[in-house]
């Protein structure tokens, strides 16, 4: 369909790029829009044929943003692609996210990209979209203004890294970090050593290579539909990411012509498929999150005990980093993100006829898809656990709080998890941090008396408190712990933990503390209780205790540092409502709802 003249969008209004470049009702307007555009070398036949989509680029790469900055090189393959379609590629920036580069957090910047992508996709005159990925917050950012726009999209991931290796071992990104930790905390490494052993988990250009928050999110994105099949895994350095980038420019053009809008795509049946691929995948705790304020923004409605009920009980299928013991080459080698839907199809637990941006069915896309290595993707009937969903908790604690299962430990289960009387549940004392500077001042405090029965918690850290929600919850034990072998404590927290980290900490505790939440009501010494079975996590004190803290306690004072901090702080929503802007979920489908925009002059 790619030839088809006159009517580009199949929305009865043809191309919208035309109500800017070939407008006869409004020669004035038409012949100031052109003037500018052909200054950088595009002809009045090329921005005036009514065949002739025009494509954006979202670019995420830059020197800021190290772990999408081969996107700049991408780019140059996608606009060949849409070229050779017959679209004309226009590349425009996007506010950067680097989850390790920005402060506070780069989850305060998510819902900034967000919405100036919502203002660039409406605004300008574009008829169709590729969203360029990577790391963490960006393939949320660009799927949530594609969902509020509707304009057809199509997400290009940048992909991870090469394999890192210290002394002849697996380094993965991220997850050798706390390896790296407990050494230098048990004295076994030194300062330069400890910078040495991180930094060799850093090999090339991408994303984390670890099923960290970045290749969770750009593989959930394939299993919502949103990218070309395949696309999530390729490492970036492969020449078969510039092919797919090549590709997507090509299918970008097509989709246009065809007015494949994500509307078409993510639906109700694929945020359940994304739910089911993330448990498969062992994926990131924060998807939870990220996905729901897509759902959200897409007008699709999705409860954050979604998460527990569709996908607890589906098998880990991927041996991957921090789960398994693979990185990102094995991954993609293996089958990627095609492999584990072959084996969820196969299962019977993906809905087959979900829609992706090939035109094609998921069902279509991946009934032959099957992995190459059994070692690295699993079958369905012999994964490497049975159940390896995200259970959801709740109790005076909080309203909802999140547990990845699949990194829970051996040796965590059991000391925690298999007492014969009380099985599946622990009971311990509570240590209480007012945010990670309380914590790193505070952990090794002999007159705290932490032991390997205490519980560390977190607070103040959640979006409205940090803001934006750190990723803090994972606490290391004190040094003298770590010493005697017990690396892993059970961490409760409002905020976030990275996707690299294979502790089954509880987090993105809703509500936050700041705001009222039960974690504002804790206090060192208490006893709390977590039942995963029953799916509860209480303070043990009784109703009349606990009223009584809550009618003395006061909110704390908060100081933002930015104008933009104050504003998100004003209206982003909680954690387990996808930390969206209350007052952003309200726009949807704005391109069919309101047209174009009005002229500029």
């Amino acid at each position: 369909m790619s030839g088809r003249s006159g009517d580009g969008g199949g929305t009865g209004r043809g191309l919208r790029s035309r109500q800017w470049f070939d407008n006869p009702d409004n020669p004035g307007m038409t012949a100031l829009y052109l003037e500018r555009y052909m200054t950088f070398g595009l002809t009045l036949d090329e921005l005036r044929n009514s065949g002739t989509p025009v494509i954006g680029i979202a670019q995420t790469g830059s020197d800021l943003s190290p772990c999408n900055r081969h996107h700049i090189d991408l780019a140059s393959r996608v606009r060949d692609g849409i070229r050779d379609a017959g679209g004309i590629p226009m590349e425009f920036p996007v506010h950067p996210i680097q989850e390790t580069g920005k402060r506070p957090t780069a989850a305060l910047d998510r819902n900034l990209a967000y919405l100036t992508l919502v203002e660039v996709l409406y605004g300008y005159p574009l008829d169709g979209v590729v969203l360029t990925t990577g790391c963490d917050k960006t393939t949320p950012a660009m799927l949530m203004g594609a969902a509020t726009v509707d304009i057809p999209s199509i997400v290009l991931s940048g992909g991870p890294m090469l394999n890192g290796y210290y002394n002849n071992g697996l380094a993965g990104s991220g997850t050798v970090v706390w390896f790296a930790r407990q050494e230098l905390a048990a004295g076994r490494i030194d300062y330069e050593e400890f910078l040495k052993m991180v930094a060799s988990s850093a090999p090339s250009v991408g994303h984390c290579n670890t099923m960290g928050t970045a290749l969770s999110m750009n593989s959930v994105a394939e299993a919502l539909g949103m990218s070309l099949p395949g696309c999530a895994a390729i490492p970036g350095p492969y020449r078969e990411r510039q092919q797919m980038a090549y590709q997507t420019g090509r299918r970008i053009v097509e989709m246009v012509h065809e007015d494949l809008r994500p509307s078409r795509i993510m639906t109700r049946k694929a945020f359940e498929n994304a739910i089911v691929a993330s448990s498969a995948l062992g994926a990131s705790t924060n998807c939870p999150p990220h996905v729901t304020a897509i759902a959200r923004h897409m007008g699709v409605p999705l409860d954050i005990r979604d998460w527990d009920r569709i996908g607890y009980d589906v098998p880990l299928l991927v041996n991957l980093m921090p789960a398994g013991q693979y990185l990102g080459e094995e991954f993609h080698r293996a089958g990627g993100v095609p492999a584990v839907m072959h084996e969820l199809l196969a299962a019977g637990r993906l809905h087959a006829d979900a829609l992706n941006v090939s035109g094609r069915t998921i069902g279509e896309c991946y009934r032959d898809t099957a992995t190459s290595n059994r070692d690295v993707i699993r079958t369905y009937a012999q994964p490497l656990l049975p159940e390896a969903g995200f259970a959801v908790l709740s109790g005076n604690l909080f309203e909802s709080a999140v547990m990845k299962t699949s990194v829970i430990t051996p040796e965590f289960r059991a000391r925690y998890l298999e007492n014969p009387g009380d099985p599946n549940a622990f009971e311990g004392r509570a240590i209480v941090f007012e945010g990670p500077e309380d914590y790193h001042a505070r952990i090794n405090d002999p007159a705290l008396n932490i032991d390997a029965d205490c519980m560390l918690f977190i607070r103040n850290t959640g979006p409205v408190g940090y803001p934006g929600a750190a990723e803090v919850v994972n606490m290391l034990p004190p040094d003298a712990l770590v010493k005697q072998g017990v690396t892993l404590l059970p961490c409760i927290g409002d905020g976030r933990q990275s996707g690299t980290s294979g502790s089954p900490s509880i987090l993105n505790a809703s509500p936050e503390s700041v705001v009222g939440g039960g974690l504002a009501l804790l206090q060192t010494g208490d006893r709390v209780r977590i039942d995963l079975g029953r799916r509860t996590a209480d303070i043990l004190i009784d109703a009349a205790e606990l009223e009584r803290r809550r009618s003395a306690w006061t909110p704390p004072a908060l100081v933002s540092q930015t104008p933009w901090q104050e504003l998100y702080r004003r209206h982003v929503t909680q954690l387990q409502d996808g930390g969206c802007l209350d007052f952003a979920i309200s726009y949807q489908r704005i391109d069919a709802t309101h047209g174009v925009p009005r002229d500029n002059h």
